[in-house]
This record gives structure tokens, sequence and C-alpha cells, in this order.
């Protein structure tokens, strides 16, 4: 049986709400994948590795925000 028999097979034996999970998450991948092969997406990781290479370190999420707020004059947004 080829993977893809297999993962119908498997697929066809969850109930209604589990298959409908398995799409969504077979979307995510899709997506995911596919935003990773733009020139954008390309050029942020070119520049990331500048950035790793030179000894400069990265910036935490919370850094991240902080610069982001800071450019903002100093708002932030609150969390849900």
């Amino acid at each position: 049986m080829s993977a893809e028999q297999d993962l119908l097979t498997k697929w066809r034996s969850l109930p209604q709400d589990k298959q409908e999970e398995v799409l969504d998450f077979v979307e995510f991948l899709r997506l995911k994948t596919s935003a990773n092969k733009t020139p954008l997406g390309e050029r942020l990781r070119q520049i990331r590795s500048k950035i790793v290479a030179s000894g400069e370190p990265l910036l935490s999420r919370n850094e991240i925000a902080k610069e982001i707020a800071s450019r903002r004059g100093g708002l932030q947004e609150t969390e849900p």
C-alpha cells in the first residue's frame, strides 16, 4: 500500500471533526511550505544568516515587542 493510500485509509477511519482537523493541518503545512519559497522569505533567511554569522545576538520575543512598542511611540498591544 502506498503512503497516499495508507493516509487516506486512516483518514477515512476518523470521525468527521478529526478529518476536518487533518485537512486544516494539511492546509497549514501547504501554506507554510509555499510561504517559505517566496522571494521575501528567502531574503529574510539570508539576512538572518548574515546576522548569525556576524555574531550579533538575535532579539528575543520580548525584545522584539519592546522594539515595536518604542517605534510606535511607546504604545503596547494588550494581550487577549
